[in-house]
């Protein structure tokens, strides 16, 4: 072969070796992450992907993108995010009802355990009892003996089918015993303003959306319905301790991908999320809301959906919820 055809082809061979690596071999990220809220932005599992949706976004060098995918009970962007290629480029946060809508939905386009893979445990909401203040009750047991005494008085708000709650409201009926009538509102927005006005006795609201109205005094909070007090409002005694024994309810969630994702990009992301989780001034963030901050390995997170999803059948069956 003539030397300068063996020069040129020395010249093309290390014009090749100097290709980037397909994409495929790049280190994840190599572009945007989408974020799938199934919510509307301004409630809590909202602003939690937001405020570690930045912060993940400056440790991985991509840009992570909120998409919010509101409607029918958080199941159309849980179905989404479950449908969504298992990349790592699509990753969702889900709440409460996650580990409720199973029972409450003849049928679903996703399953709560088989078609995702938990990342992290991220955050645990309690729920405020938050009563109309008129009412002569200062404890949960006054509100209690208050609600047999006024039977036709027995109103409670609630957030809708499936909310959280909701299903803390059905709790607490099948705990006290007390017959209610549960009116559904399309949110705390819209709830609260029939609990203030004296429309209805009681709403158990999230303690992020209903703080606001317990400090001002426009409700009196008189139990959380979590079994530890709330940071946020620890002045305020658990239902538990005032009578409710084993009483336990709250809106909690984490981060999940589509069933498949490679388990590298899972370790990876649950890494960066818990160290997120960890800042000082996310975790500031998140409890001025009354979000309680949690973290822990993907295997944890699949522990508590498990156990979630078992207490939460137990209640719907005792409850007399049908699935629709």
């Amino acid at each position: 072969m003539p030397i300068a055809l063996i020069l040129q082809s020395l010249a093309a061979a290390a014009g090749l070796a100097l290709l980037p690596a397909p994409a495929a071999a790049q280190a994840y990220p190599a572009r945007p992450i989408k974020l799938i809220v199934p919510a509307p932005p301004g409630g809590a599992i909202d602003l939690i992907a937001r405020v570690v949706g930045e912060k993940l976004a400056n440790a991985v060098g991509q840009p992570v993108v909120v998409d919010n995918k509101p409607g029918a009970s958080n199941n159309l962007g849980t179905e989404a995010l479950a449908k969504s290629p298992a990349d790592g480029y699509t990753i969702g946060i889900v709440g409460g009802s996650h580990n409720t809508n199973k029972f409450l939905f003849k049928s679903l386009g996703w399953d709560p355990q088989t078609s995702f893979e938990p990342i992290v445990y991220s955050h645990e909401v309690p729920l405020v009892f938050a009563i109309y203040p008129q009412i002569p009750a200062k404890t949960l047991p006054e509100f209690i003996a208050w609600l047999k005494a006024h039977p036709d008085q027995a109103k409670v708000a609630t957030s809708g089918r499936g909310s959280a709650q909701e299903m803390a409201a059905e709790m607490f009926r099948v705990a006290s015993g007390i017959e209610m009538l549960l009116i559904p509102y399309k949110g705390s927005s819209a709830a609260q303003p029939d609990l203030i006005g004296g429309r209805t006795a009681l709403y158990i609201d999230t303690l992020s959306a209903i703080q606001t109205q317990v400090k001002a005094g426009t409700v009196r909070a008189i139990a959380v319905s979590t079994r530890k007090r709330s940071v946020a409002l620890p002045e305020v005694p658990t239902a538990d301790e005032r009578g409710l024994k084993g009483y336990d309810a709250n809106t909690n969630g984490g981060f999940l991908a589509p069933a498949g994702t490679p388990k590298a990009i899972i370790t990876k992301l649950n890494a960066e999320i818990n160290a997120v989780l960890k800042m000082p001034e996310v975790r500031a963030r998140l409890e001025a809301a009354g979000i309680e901050v949690q973290g822990g390995t993907p295997q944890e997170y699949a522990a508590l959906i498990k156990s979630d999803l078992a207490k939460w059948s137990r209640v719907i069956k005792l409850a007399g919820i049908p699935a629709e």
